[in-house]
């Protein structure tokens, strides 16, 4: 789900390594002076806010974030969740009590915090990470019921698996505590990205160490989760041929779901839409022994083919692509591909935003797209089943929040991911970099509920 990390993406070595050193402990709030040397220090700018800080949005502002129709409601800081950088953000609501977790991973470890009352968040314990101790910054996690799936790109990692219940009665005093994972599923090593389909009960590890194809790993590791506790390999799905210039293999993030879109050859099974670097890769999981490739599109501006979600009628496959903006110099971008024939689907359509920040995790509830893009924040977009069947215009951004005040560069720098309760409608926004940044708990006036 996040940013690329493979032997053979070359190109992008001399850049993490400049991250690397930016968010690395020793050098906290710095990037290597190679970055400094090419664009604005994104960890210069932002005040440095104290836990529950909470701003309304008026007149443009929140406090110091520049902001539409997205107030503050609540903050808690990189340091606060024990790490100098964070990464991926989930949530999960205790349907007994009646309370909001926000399940935050940094560069370290699983941080849970109490959001339900927004305005006093509460840091009631960490998970640390499995695995080599070696820096990484890319974790990612999903929650299934009430067990969470936690898993990073550390050596010996696997994926951890936390009953979420564990949380009942921690409240943060005198300390965080510090739990230990359930169980450890170790048929992968390290993995970049989870997906889990809470309809079939299954996880689907993206960007591990298995499941290859001609020499190239990371497709679909296919994981039963029915039992959370004890999890099965489920088998691989694997893109049939990858030769250079034609769709790769390994799966860089995946929206998974049981399918009841327009295509009737295929409604009743289980499908998952891959986004594996230069394709949308469209998998017919239904067999797990016997898992088909149905399609693989590429289109021209493809450079890092990223994450997407369905649209609700599942008639539209909306997707970043996370260097299109630096190898293209184009500005922000958002791609709508016309999913209605599975077999063959035509080019996806570009919609241009108003900035040039790379586009990175975006998430679909109902009619609205809640869009990270690194530098610019939250993006919340509006969408009708006609604008996007449009060859321009497809979104009508209705709100935002902007973490990295006077920023908008195509860097790796500022928010990484975001998660909405359904019922609280609550927005969680993660961040990366710099102890003046953190947990954002939000809340869009244009959220439906």
């Amino acid at each position: 789900m996040h940013g690329p990390l493979k032997g053979k993406a070359l190109t992008l070595i001399p850049f993490l390594a400049a991250l690397l050193l930016w968010a690395a402990p020793a050098q906290a709030g710095h990037p290597g002076d190679a970055f400094a040397e090419t664009a604005p220090d994104p960890t210069d700018f932002g005040p440095e806010l104290p836990l529950g800080a909470s701003f309304d949005c008026i007149g443009g502002m929140a406090g110091p974030y520049p902001c539409d129709g997205v107030d503050l409601e609540g903050f808690v800081p990189l340091p606060a969740l024990g790490s100098p950088s964070g990464n991926d953000v989930w949530g999960w609501r205790d349907v007994k009590n009646d309370r909001e977790y926000a399940i935050v991973g940094t560069t370290v470890n699983t941080a849970f915090v109490d959001v339900t009352d927004a305005q006093n968040p509460v840091v009631v314990g960490f998970m640390p990470s499995e695995g080599i101790p070696d820096y990484v910054l890319w974790r990612d996690l999903k929650v299934d019921g009430h067990h969470a799936f936690v898993v990073s790109e550390l050596t010996g990692s696997g994926m951890q698996v936390f009953d979420l219940h564990r949380l009942r009665g921690a409240d943060g005093q005198p300390a965080p505590d510090v739990f230990e994972p359930d169980t450890v599923y170790d048929k992968v090593s390290n993995t970049h990205n989870i997906e889990i389909n809470k309809r079939s009960d299954y996880a689907y590890a993206v960007g591990t160490d298995t499941c290859g194809k001609n020499g190239e790993n990371g497709g679909l590791h296919m994981i039963d989760i029915a039992k959370p506790e004890q999890p099965e390999f489920a088998g691989c799905a694997r893109v049939n041929e990858v030769k250079q210039d034609e769709p790769n293999n390994y799966v860089h993030d995946a929206h998974c779901v049981n399918y009841h879109g327009p295509d009737k050859d295929y409604r009743g099974h289980e499908l998952c839409f891959g986004s594996n670097e230069n394709t949308v890769a469209i998998y017919d999981v239904e067999n797990k022994k016997n898992p088909k490739v149905i399609s693989t599109t590429t289109y021209p501006q493809a450079a890092y083919t990223h994450q997407g979600q369905l649209s609700r009628n599942q008639r539209f496959f909306i997707f970043g692509d996370e260097l299109d903006e630096q190898t293209n110099g184009q500005p922000t971008t958002t791609y709508v591909l016309d999913v209605r024939d599975l077999d063959k689907p035509p080019k996806p359509k570009p919609y241009f935003h108003e900035s040039a920040s790379i586009d990175h995790n975006l998430f679909i509830h109902k009619d609205l797209v809640y869009e990270s893009n690194y530098a610019e924040g939250l993006r919340v977009l509006r969408y009708t089943n006609s604008s996007l069947s449009q060859s321009e215009n497809q979104f009508r951004e209705v709100g935002f929040f902007d973490v990295v005040p006077g920023v908008d560069i195509a860097e790796f720098a500022g928010t990484w991911s975001n998660f909405r309760f359904n019922k609280s409608g609550t927005v969680l926004v993660s961040t990366i970099e710099n102890e003046a940044n953190g947990l954002f708990i939000l809340n869009p006036r244009a959220n439906p509920r």
